[in-house]
């Protein structure tokens, strides 16, 4: 009893602090500015994290759209005397970018390019440019920002600056403070200055006689303080620990290097001013592989030697677990020999790919001089660099999908020493770890001494943070004996700000608080951070406080037994960002549409972690705010497949419907598609009376009005449904020699577009195969997969129509037999769903028996088991359309090889994320906008190009409307242009 007071005691105490609200503050910032003001508890709670263990509820948030709002902003909290901190990505790993005060959200709308000289190699960028995109304009100059984390994808160059990044080629290139030129800012109280090199006609600053004043004062104290700075400063490349007050004491000091690495605590970022480099012509890497984790730490140093640009590390934990992930696997076996305990890649880069070529045998050579010969997988071509460096990008993501309480914690994660103490140094942080009954996690930098490194701990358990502070206290005093930086790339934040007086001495933080008061006396820009530090093992601030449990839903209508409950399952999510990408991919397709933290999955699994546990107040799991959340998810899966820790969001929203439709009721559009295979039969008895809703002038208003189907849309036409020949097949008349096929005739196919149930089946039969018709067992309407119930929440009735399919054909594919369909929505429902329906052994092997159209072909002609011969086309152009759900399940790549063997065909397979149609998401009246914004992201782009007689090709009945819609061409399933081909 009395543990379940205390509990509800926690959860009361902080739901009651984020549904507090100050109206007051709340209304001067509306008034003042033109960009968003979000107040409300699901937005503050979204922005209460970062990838780190902490969280900490923000009074309010904003989403400046240019510099009058920043202004405006600061100026208003300093009037109420409210703290401030600036985000980017919100991808820190140590409780940077959060706090109590008000978030200014800089990456939404604060990302411009200000100023750009490819001659001069410089540019001025907004705090809020992400770098990815930033070096994506520039590659066509033939330059680039080469200081490149892991996170490019979605970090900012504010959140960068901040933090004085460095990524995995720092040893050719450096940190960001040597890469950045000036920072353009505002003080606490809103005064704008400018801080550069000292020299010149400014002296380096720009702005009042205070900013000038400071300056001098702040240089005078670097020297006044220059034997304590090279005392205590770790003589390592990478010590991004403190304020940077050794790069004042250089003979031209740079006042904006003092910026660098401040982490929002000295001022906020208006605009940074980069230096960028020529990009290299050509690139090689040398994948070391070596039989022990020491036997790589001892041969670092001598790899170093050769003058690679990277040298990371890749260790026995992310081999194991990325191997069980789908989109790390392939990847992985290309590049691995044998059973390693872990990679060293070594990175080369230049202008002669002749050098590279012997860069790349001079590695060889080394490896076996120091007892490891034939051990070095060279990987030449770009595109199989670039899936290299992807697995090692997600070093930490893969890492983090360890399942269960036990998860790699980051706060030793970036010390560093000097490379010839690596190996002894590993070596004693193992042993640390094992005496608090521990094993760690390693990976990364090899090549600058500054491995990542997590030891994987229970955070929700007093146990578990004893252990951390233990943990951390042994390590940064083997950092000190080894003479290295506990801070060495991803900044202080919470983390790691409370040893600085350990690492740098009494008085070297006194000259910190120094430099604090001088830029900030009131202590308001983002408190806690760097001086006067909050304790980093202060449950109160982390994301698991005493006493958290899951409050709703009490219980569950899909299984979740695979995850430990759903509250595991969204736990899954560490707020790594991946899914805040804007290019590549197909994940999170609303994110790339409207740029907010609400439409993005890593926002809707704090929402829905947040709401579970009851700190957004009660019921705030089936709170409308909870339905607006995750209303523009489209359901597309690409979080499934891309999110490297497998948070599946539209599984999650199955879920969360369900309870919710329970509370709020289902209204009459979800009713009609959740229930379209049930009328089915009879509406396209009825098809030209229900058709006339798209032929007479008012009926389609009308419908937007009474069901809210937007009259700017057409509906599918109803058809003839497709008529199998013959009469319902035996089980026994399945032969099992392989050729024995079920085609599954989905409700969409079936009814709206017969002609691809009838091509498929004409190929298959011209292929060898026997068809087999499969009835149900109460000879009613057709077999369905639930899909359409699954979109509305309906689970219940999802299952009753799982039930119904896994029975009818579970009897032919246990004699051999498999099942082929032709809509990815559908048929992979079976592969996936049906498992959190029916999770027993006759699902998995249902799951086991069923192909998409193309896999199945692709996969037979492979094995010889089929033999296809395709006419040539002459010349023929395809564009290629890939389903959400088909790149989810890695079910693309047969289509795309079958299209490959046709001779005389060009296919172009369009690099695209969700088309935007998502089922009836493009239906939607309220969604249509977001729809048609996401077809143009490169989906409608790039089919405007296309030429006039090229074949679009789509195997998503969704899909091929959005097409029709978004540009007036035919798109038709595979199954249909194969019917023309083969022979």
């Amino acid at each position: 009893m009395a543990l379940a007071n205390a509990t509800a005691s926690v959860t009361a105490q902080r739901a009651a602090k984020v549904t507090s609200r100050d109206l007051g503050l709340e209304r001067k910032l509306r008034r003042a500015m033109q960009g968003e003001v979000r107040f409300d508890a699901f937005t503050r709670g979204r922005y209460a994290t970062d990838a780190s263990i902490y969280q900490i509820m923000p009074m309010g948030v904003v989403m400046p759209q240019n510099a009058e709002d920043i202004e405006a902003a600061l100026t208003i909290a300093r009037e109420e005397g409210v703290p401030v901190i600036a985000r980017g990505g919100g991808t820190s790993q140590n409780g940077q970018p959060i706090g109590e005060g008000l978030v200014i959200d800089c990456a939404r709308h604060f990302d411009r390019v200000l100023d750009y000289d490819a001659q001069a190699r410089t540019i001025r960028v907004e705090p809020g440019m992400v770098l990815e995109r930033l070096n994506a304009r520039l590659k066509a100059d033939g330059l680039f920002f080469p200081v490149e984390p892991s996170t490019a994808s979605r970090c900012t160059i504010g959140g960068m600056t901040g933090n004085n990044s460095c990524g995995a080629r720092s040893i050719r290139y450096g940190k960001m403070v040597d890469n950045v030129l000036a920072v353009d800012g505002w003080f606490h109280h809103g005064e704008a200055f400018r801080y550069g090199a000292m020299g010149g006609e400014d002296g380096g600053v720009t702005g009042s006689a205070d900013a000038r004043r400071l300056a001098t004062s702040l240089v005078g104290l670097a020297h006044a303080e220059r034997a304590e700075i090279e005392a205590r400063f770790p003589q390592v490349q990478r010590r991004v620990g403190g304020y940077n007050l050794d790069a004042l004491l250089a003979p031209v000091p740079n006042l904006s290097h003092l910026l660098v690495g401040s982490e929002g605590t000295l001022a906020i970022s208006r605009a940074v001013t980069l230096a960028l480099s020529p990009l290299p012509q050509h690139r090689v890497m040398g994948v070391c592989h070596f039989p022990s984790f020491r036997a790589a730490m001892e041969t670092t140093r001598h790899l170093v030697d050769l003058g690679p640009v990277a040298v990371e590390l890749v260790d026995r934990n992310v081999l194991e677990l990325g191997a069980d992930i789908d989109i790390f696997r392939r990847t992985l076996a290309q590049i691995t020999r044998g059973q390693p305990d872990c990679l060293l890649l070594v990175e080369f880069a230049g202008e002669s790919a002749d050098g590279l070529r012997a860069d790349l045998a001079r590695l060889d050579q080394c490896m076996a001089d120091h007892g490891y010969p034939d051990a070095v997988v060279e990987v030449i071509d770009p595109g199989a660099q670039k899936q290299v460096w992807g697995v090692r990008e997600a070093c930490l993501n893969i890492m983090m999908s360890m399942k269960g309480d036990g998860k790699p914690v980051s706060f030793i994660e970036d010390c560093a020493v000097p490379l010839e103490h690596l190996a002894e140094y590993t070596d004693r942080v193992t042993a640390i770890f094992e005496r608090h009954g521990t094993r760690g996690t390693w990976y990364a930098h090899a090549s600058v001494g500054c491995l990542h490194v997590r030891p994987i701990l229970n955070m929700k358990t007093d146990d578990g943070v004893r252990a951390m502070r233990a943990i951390a206290e042994e390590t940064f005093e083997e950092v000190r004996r080894f003479e290295g930086s506990h801070s060495g790339e991803h900044g202080d934040g919470i983390s790691r700000s409370e040893f600085h007086e350990a690492m740098f001495g009494t008085r070297m933080v006194r000259a910190f608080e120094a430099v604090k008061n001088a830029f900030d006396p009131q202590g308001r820009l983002n408190p806690g951070k760097i001086v006067r530090p909050l304790a980093f093992d202060d449950r109160d601030l982390m994301r698991y406080p005493p006493g958290y449990v899951q409050a709703a839903p009490r219980e569950t209508a899909l299984d979740w037994s695979d995850h430990g409950g759903m509250l595991a399952a969204v736990e899954m999510c560490n707020n790594n960002g991946t899914c805040r990408k804007r290019a590549g991919g197909a994940m999170c397709p609303s994110f790339r549409v409207t740029g907010s933290e609400m439409h993005v999955t890593r926002g809707r699994a704090n929402s829905l972690r947040l709401a579970m546990t009851g700190q957004l107040g009660e019921d705030a799991f089936t709170d409308p705010a909870m339905k607006a959340t995750m209303d523009l998810c489209v359901s597309c899966k690409a979080c499934r497949h891309e999110c490297p820790t497998g948070v599946d969001m539209a599984r999650m929203k199955i879920e969360f419907l369900s309870h919710y439709h329970a509370r709020h009721g289902l209204p009459l559009k979800e009713r009609l598609i959740a229930w379209l295979p049930r009328y089915a039969p009879y509406a396209s008895r009825l098809r030209g009376l229900v058709n006339l809703r798209d032929r007479v002038p008012g009926l389609a208003g009308l419908s937007e009005k009474l069901a809210g189907f937007s009259a700017r849309r057409s509906l599918p036409v109803w058809r003839k449904p497709w008529a199998e020949t013959g009469a319902p097949s035996s089980p026994e008349a399945v032969v099992g020699d392989g050729r024995d096929v079920v085609l599954f005739g989905d409700t969409f196919n079936r009814y709206f577009e017969p002609e691809n149930l009838a091509a498929a089946a004409r190929v298959l039969e011209r292929a060898g195969y026997r068809l087999h018709r499969v009835a149900p067992a109460d000879r009613g309407r057709p077999l369905c997969c639930g899909r359409t119930f699954l979109s509305a929440g309906q689970v219940d009735e999802a299952r009753l129509e799982a039930q119904r399919t896994r029975d009818a054909l579970i009897p032919f594919v246990e004699r051999g037999a498999r099942i082929i369909g032709l809509e990815p929505s559908c048929l992979l429902t079976l592969r996936d769903e049906f498992h959190a329906l029916l999770p027993d052994e006759a699902t998995q092997a249902l799951s086991d028996a069923a192909f998409l159209f193309e896999e199945a072909l692709a996969a037979d002609q492979e094995a010889g088991v089929i033999d296809l011969t395709f006419a040539d086309q002459g010349g023929r152009k395809a564009y290629l359309h890939g389903h959400c759900h088909q790149k989810s399940f890695e079910a693309l790549g047969p289509v795309e090889t079958l299209l490959r063997a046709v001779p005389g065909l060009t296919l172009e397979t369009i690099e695209s994320s969700c088309c935007g149609m998502a089922g009836a998401f493009g239906y939607d009246a309220r969604t249509i906008e977001t729809s048609l914004a996401m077809g143009e992201l490169t989906l409608f782009p790039a089919l405007r190009q296309a030429e006039p007689d090229a074949v679009i090709l789509a195997d998503g009945t969704s899909c091929r409307h959005q097409i029709g819609d978004g540009v007036a061409r035919e798109a038709i399933h595979v199954a249909r242009f194969l019917d023309g081909v083969v022979s």
